[in-house]
């Protein structure tokens, strides 16, 4: 008898699940992605540049890697990146000192692929602190659905009760679902207001910024950036592929992604990874029963990644006309299950609790101490709280962490 995994399936089958894959990808944190730009000193064409510049970048790098390694891997943008460049405010320098600092990170993701001494740097700061910072900065973005629907209801009520109802019957669709109540909501409000976008600003087009480096930027910018992409992107991309039974080409992939960051700051990407939340959707056996297939999948995220490139502006666009509050419910919803993750893997760690939860006051505090935001001076809070309670506790995680 002719099992299920033995049965041919239509090609229309990965081809479809790598739609979806692109579509859930996008449609679920683009807000964020414009937040976190914006946040950082883009205008509203630099941050429409860098949202078109993300798809080009990823989905060349998914179309690379899936066909010389037949594997599923997708790419994505930083989410929690996005989501820690709206909470850190504009650096000294500005715009261009954020550049600056997206292609430090690129090298850096570069470098970690091809050096393992940085790998271990990178593996000895402590989970818990990493995510703890990246709920702080969560914190503030989270709570804009509940302060835009007391500022008007009317307005944020039909976007948070798709996105509830949607998360009750089809979890996976509850974000774009919202998105897709925000854009009538965003229409009915053009339609009162009678304003019409011109059509020059719906076509894609990129802007280029001349890139500055500036201490500030660096360290309040970059340094946790990098951090926050590799802990919760690419080390979590890695353990999806491999709970399905592929091994991640790790110098491959960490090369072609800080590539992609690097050539793709100057037009406003901040930063391109490893997908984790949806590399299942290529990677699954829903893509297809037979593993050797899934490839596919991917391939074809990539090449609707260059379609959704070309609607990006267009989307970006609308999105800047939308009413106060809607893409901002849109992207916090879009958070809260990152926001839920991070604050369970920081609290798991018993030993380092306090320090967690420091580092997670700090990081939710926005300040800005020298110019550079509270993320980095959050990470140095945890550490110098672990460090002085591991100190009497020597048989504490923290002690395992440096003997690894």
């Amino acid at each position: 008898m002719t099992t299920a995994s033995q049965t041919p399936v239509p090609l229309s089958q990965p081809i479809g699940a790598g739609i979806v894959t692109a579509l859930v990808g996008f449609t679920s944190s683009f807000a964020v992605v414009l937040t976190g730009l914006r946040g950082v000193g883009a205008s509203g064409p630099e941050a429409a540049s860098g949202l078109l510049t993300l798809c080009v970048a990823q989905a060349v790098g998914i179309l690379w890697l899936a066909r010389r390694y037949r594997i599923p891997i997708t790419l994505a943008w930083s989410t929690p990146g996005a989501a820690l460049l709206a909470g850190a405010g504009a650096a000294a320098g500005g715009w261009p000192a954020a550049v600056g600092a997206f292609i430090t990170v690129g090298v850096a993701i570069a470098a970690t692929g091809l050096s393992p001494h940085l790998g271990r740097v990178i593996a000895a700061i402590p989970t818990s602190l990493a995510q703890a910072m990246l709920a702080g900065v969560l914190v503030p973005l989270c709570l804009a659905p509940v302060t835009s629907l007391v500022a008007d209801p009317a307005a944020i009520a039909p976007v948070a009760l798709t996105w509830l109802i949607m998360l009750r019957l089809r979890p996976r669709w509850a974000v774009p679902a919202a998105f897709a109540a925000a854009a009538i909501v965003i229409a009915i409000g053009l339609a009162r207001s009678g304003t019409r976008p011109a059509p020059a600003d719906l076509l894609p087009s990129i802007t280029f910024t001349t890139p500055a480096w500036t201490w500030q930027a660096l360290l309040g910018i970059a340094l946790p950036l990098y951090i926050v992409t590799m802990a919760s992107q690419n080390i979590p991309g890695t353990a999806v592929l491999s709970s399905f039974g592929y091994r991640t080409p790790w110098r491959a992939a960490m090369t072609v992604t800080g590539l992609g960051t690097v050539l793709g700051a100057p037009s406003g990407g901040h930063a391109v990874n490893l997908a984790a939340i949806s590399a299942a959707l290529a990677a699954a056996p829903e893509a297809d029963p037979d593993p050797k297939r899934r490839w596919i999948a991917a391939w074809t995220a990539g090449w609707s990644y260059l379609v959704l490139a070309l609607l990006s502006t267009a989307v970006a666009t609308l999105v800047a006309l939308a009413p106060e509050g809607v893409v901002e419910t849109v992207a916090g919803l879009a958070l809260l299950a990152t926001l839920g993750g991070a604050l369970a893997s920081s609290l798991r760690d018993s030993d380092g609790r306090e320090a967690a939860v420091v580092t997670f006051l700090v990081a939710a505090s926005g300040l800005s101490v020298f110019g550079i935001g509270a993320a980095f001076w959050a990470l140095v809070a945890g550490l110098v709280v672990r460090l002085v309670l591991s100190s009497e506790r020597p048989n504490s995680d923290a002690g395992k962490i440096v003997e690894r």
